[in-house]
């Protein structure tokens, strides 16, 4: 089973392994948790576009583990998202997302299906890093921390959103010099 993977982008070094993975996000304040993706239905765990009722029912499949993740740390309320290259205006809202930012609260995934990439700013020591999700992968990126959302090649991901605001997060511009000397 794939986990999680780290690149740390100043270094090119990878982290992997569950218990690495978890250590290193730990000490940037970043949440990771794995999720069994396998309890989802089998016609749900490569399926990107998707129904009302589709999106019910991956949402009653993680109630649990979403219910328990919400009371631990204050989320209010939660949602699917599903982008794939059938989603209108793929690019535009890609180029939207691929801005570093940061939100007055955490912003979290909790990946169902496909794949998908967080980029963002650690410690000094350490730079910008990427972490590199797939199916299972659950991840917290604290408020005010600057960051990114984007999709991996396959271009196709469905996500569990979960938020405080019962009226989601806003991005924050948030300029950095740093960022894009080590563009991947």
């Amino acid at each position: 089973m794939f986990l999680a993977e780290i690149r740390i982008r100043n270094t090119e070094e990878r982290i992997q392994g569950e218990d690495n993975v978890r250590a290193f996000l730990e000490k940037q304040e970043v949440l990771y948790e794995h999720w069994d993706p396998k309890k989802l239905e089998a016609g749900l765990q490569e399926k990107f576009v998707l129904s009302d009722e589709e999106k019910q029912q991956i949402l009653a499949t993680f109630d649990e583990e979403i219910r328990d993740l919400a009371e631990r740390r204050g989320y209010k309320t939660w949602d699917i998202i599903s982008l794939s290259d059938a989603t209108p205006n793929l690019d535009e809202l890609l180029k939207k997302f691929e801005n570093v930012h940061t939100h007055t609260e955490d912003e979290v995934r909790a990946i169902t299906a496909g794949k998908g990439i967080f980029i963002i700013k650690g410690t000094d020591d350490v730079g910008y890093f990427d972490v590199e999700l797939e199916a299972g992968d659950v991840i917290s990126v604290p408020e005010y921390k600057p960051h990114f959302f984007t999709l991996m090649e396959n271009r196709q991901i469905v996500a569990v959103r979960l938020f405080i605001e019962t009226e989601g997060w806003i991005a924050h511009p948030y300029a950095d010099e740093s960022f894009g000397s080590k563009q991947a």
